[in-house]
């Protein structure tokens, strides 16, 4: 044997061992971290990786409208030569660039939570946000037994997931109600106090408003804020979004209803389809998880608390 064969070999068997040892690496870049909502998709994601037998990198903003910090997290990851990376997109085009880029790289991106203005990813992991605003609005319509003002506390310009909800929410008002009038919608960017500025506005702004859509969970807290502090009001508020503080204020009948999503879920689905991606396998090109209205009759249903409380801290220590 030649000594380019004895080299040629020590390498292929160099890099067998290498392939063999090396443990691929799952970045999940979430919008925020503040809200329950992303702790819960942390979670899944690291039951996926636990059970996959992968690292995972979890990294996003801490708020969720700075898309500036999440394209400099997802540049940072792509230059680390991650295996795969799963990112819930801020905004719907400023992170086109960097995904379209991944994808260059050969390095599949698995988008959840939001969608976003490419088709270079492999998969889309999010709820049914237009069909979410759907059932949210039929809600709205039985408690005004279809008739009277309302107001949605919106969350920011360009999020794809929330501007569902949104349209689903409206949409259904304007075909199916028309009794019922949509007289404000302002954006409390997804914040808590700049919701409820926004929701206490709406309300001095519109004395006869009978309720509230709120298309997230900081939204949500927001308007439930504005009306606490608002004692004896007949304003009714359907959220979105599951937190303590949500289904405090759902038990105390502050609010009426939540149309919540199963993050948990989204974050092990995210993960799960990554590394099918990475071993070949065919994945669903769009993943769209059902939505479920929350409400008094149905809170202590043994399903409807497994969803609402995940175990964070198995997962998270």
């Amino acid at each position: 044997m030649t000594k380019l064969c004895i080299s040629l070999c020590a390498a292929a068997l160099l890099f067998t061992a290498c392939n063999r040892n090396h443990k691929r690496v799952i970045a999940v870049i979430p919008k925020g971290s503040a809200h329950i909502f992303w702790q819960s998709v942390h979670a899944g994601a690291a039951k996926a990786a636990q059970e996959k037998n992968v690292d995972l990198v979890w990294n996003g903003p801490a708020g969720e409208t700075d898309y500036t910090v999440q394209l400099q997290i997802v540049d940072a990851m792509i230059n680390r030569h991650v295996d795969a990376i799963a990112l819930a997109p801020i905004d719907r085009k400023a992170m086109v660039s960097v995904v379209e880029r991944a994808a260059s790289s050969n390095i599949p991106v698995v988008i959840f939570d939001s969608g976003i203005d490419t088709e270079q990813y492999v998969s889309r992991v999010a709820t049914d946000n237009y069909k979410a605003g759907q059932i949210a609005a039929g809600r709205m319509a039985q408690i005004l037994n279809g008739k009277g003002a309302i107001a949605i506390v919106a969350v920011q310009p360009g999020a794809a997931s929330t501007e569902a909800r949104e349209k689903g929410f409206a949409d259904t008002i304007q075909q199916k109600y028309p009794g019922i009038r949509i007289v404000d919608k302002r954006f409390g960017m997804a914040d808590i106090a700049k919701s409820l500025t926004v929701a206490e506005n709406m309300l001095t702004a519109h004395p006869e408003l009978d309720g509230f859509f709120a298309s997230n969970e900081s939204s949500a807290i927001g308007a439930a804020q504005a009306l606490q502090g608002r004692p004896g009001t007949k304003v009714k508020l359907v959220g979105f979004d599951s937190s303590p503080t949500l289904l405090d204020d759902l038990k105390s009948g502050l609010i009426d209803s939540l149309v919540v999503q199963d993050p948990f879920r989204m974050g092990y689905e995210a993960v799960t389809t990554a590394v099918k991606k990475l071993n070949g396998e065919a994945v669903t090109k769009i993943d769209d998880l059902e939505p479920r209205l929350v409400d008094l009759k149905n809170l202590n249903d043994p399903d409807v608390q497994a969803q609402l409380h995940p175990d964070l801290k198995k997962y998270l220590q």
